[in-house]
């Protein structure tokens, strides 16, 4: 069982489309996979309309401890889902009292972390609290970067945090992979951003790129995945060889 985080401290970069298209691939694949929507902006549960006014109760309860993770858990044809809402956004503010609030994830996933292969957790773009708990819940993460001139802008901050969390909260968590995004190849400056990405991670860059792709910017809008909007699609296929090389842990 893997529990791997999608982030970046940037936003529109492709992580939540990653989270459930890398989902999507490993289920294709066979796998038993859970979503885990730790986003106040609710994106991924929004593109899988897995969410309404009246929906049931989210991770927010859950953090709160007010609910079970099983009692939230909706299900897509592809994977299961744990889905936000906006009450995340105060979630900092309130949770900040709570003992061990960094482990407040962790331990809501321990009923129910065995039934699954593979947890994707698509994170905010912020490196608060919700962050802190879904990378004290990981043992992997997916580090996600657009394939544009500011990439690795910033991202110092997001590599501190992962030293203080495998310090002081989880030894065992590791940058499993780096994957681009948003790549087109008829740009010079994609390619020399790419260029730059893989001389600054070297082998843990996956060596599938996902493409620009008009289908995957348009599949949330009919609340599907790329395989069931659009399964020819080169944002299909990336997907697919992306999950694979996740399945077989090839980005060292």
């Amino acid at each position: 069982m893997r529990i791997i985080s999608f982030t970046n401290q940037k936003g529109g970069v492709g992580k939540t489309t990653s989270t459930i298209n890398t989902g999507a691939g490993l289920s294709k694949l066979g796998y038993n996979v859970l979503l885990i929507d730790m986003d106040p902006q609710a994106n991924l549960t929004y593109s899988l309309k897995k969410h309404s006014t009246k929906l049931r109760k989210s991770v927010y309860e859950v953090l709160k401890g007010e609910c079970s993770a099983s009692s939230v858990i909706v299900d897509h044809a592809d994977f299961d889902i744990l889905p936000a809402s906006i009450e995340l956004s105060g979630a900092d503010m309130e949770l900040v009292n709570e003992p061990a609030r960094e482990n407040l994830l962790k331990d809501a996933l321990e009923e129910i972390k065995e039934q699954y292969d593979f947890i994707l957790i698509d994170c905010p773009p912020n490196l608060g609290l919700l962050t802190l708990n879904a990378f004290t819940a990981s043992n992997e993460l997916i580090i996600v970067l657009q394939s544009e001139y500011l990439a690795l802008h910033g991202l110092s901050k997001l590599i501190g945090l992962i030293k203080i969390v495998q310090k002081r909260l989880n030894p065992d968590l590791k940058v499993e992979g780096i994957v681009c995004t948003i790549y087109d190849k008829r740009k010079n400056l994609n390619r020399e951003v790419v260029g730059h990405i893989r001389d600054y991670f070297g082998s843990k860059v996956y060596n599938t790129i996902i493409r620009d792709n008009i289908a995957l910017a348009e599949a949330p809008s009919y609340h599907k995945t790329i395989f069931e909007y659009d399964e020819d699609s080169h944002g299909a296929e990336d997907y697919l060889l992306l999950a694979k090389e996740v399945r077989n842990g090839v980005a060292k």
